[in-house]
């Protein structure tokens, strides 16, 4: 069994607490309009790594010193469709005293998604939007999968940091906003909440692959925007807004 890795970060520090080895897994089903890295979709596209769950470890442990305030997160790409790899590899690394974390649309969730839950310590879950309509146009999947997976984590009380992109003229303006706060003020196992500024970084990507840019004309959040998002947020809910 191996993964196919996108890319690997050793030094980590913005997908997780601390310093973390950060994985990044080839392959998504979604199409989100504001993606800046379109050449994780394909999961067939030829990749750098191709790692053993033992492997990836091997490769963490070289860096456990300067990880050991940190840990490990799986990102993508969406990692849950290589779930049977991270069942093993994050099993693997609990069991090295690694804390482990997942980065996740929540675009899948079943029962292997279950068992990759048993071995993570905390879930980084994006959240895209609450508008059914929006969501499905916004990111080529029903909402549906997302909010089951929301529920879960709180049901079996799973630190989870929830992580928005704010996008000028889809998802900044205040109902949006408003209505996101107040859905997630029900949820004790929420730590955190990232508020993702737009950016337009990623647009080079788009024409190197053939791909036309879905949010073409759309300027980069503006920092009195995200300021003003988390204003509204904190409001709302009592836990850290960044």
């Amino acid at each position: 069994m191996t993964a196919r890795l996108h890319s690997i970060e050793s030094f980590g520090t913005v997908d997780g607490p601390g310093i973390r080895f950060v994985a990044f897994f080839q392959g998504c089903p979604m199409r989100c309009a504001f993606c800046h890295n379109p050449d994780t979709w394909n999961p067939n596209a030829p990749v750098p790594y191709e790692m053993t769950p033992q492997e990836l470890l091997a490769e963490v442990l070289r860096y456990k010193n300067y990880i050991k305030k940190g840990g490990v997160t799986c990102s993508g790409g969406e990692p849950l469709l290589q779930a049977d790899f991270l069942i093993e590899f994050l099993r693997l690394c609990q069991e090295a005293n690694i804390h482990t974390a997942l980065d996740t649309s929540g675009v899948l969730f079943n029962d292997k998604v279950c068992q990759v839950l048993e071995h993570t310590d905390l879930v980084l879950l994006d959240i895209k939007t609450l508008d059914d309509s929006l969501h499905k146009t916004y990111t080529g999947h029903p909402r549906t999968n997302n909010q089951s997976f929301l529920d879960y984590l709180h049901q079996i009380q799973k630190p989870t940091w929830i992580r928005h992109v704010l996008v000028p003229n889809y998802t900044d303006d205040d109902t949006h906003l408003t209505a996101l706060a107040q859905h997630l003020s029900i949820y004790n196992n929420v730590e955190r909440v990232e508020l993702l500024p737009y950016h337009t970084m990623g647009t080079y990507k788009y024409k190197e692959l053939g791909l036309p840019y879905p949010l073409e004309g759309v300027p980069p959040l503006s920092d009195e925007s995200k300021q003003h998002a988390i204003d509204v947020f904190r409001h709302i809910l009592s836990c850290p807004v960044i």
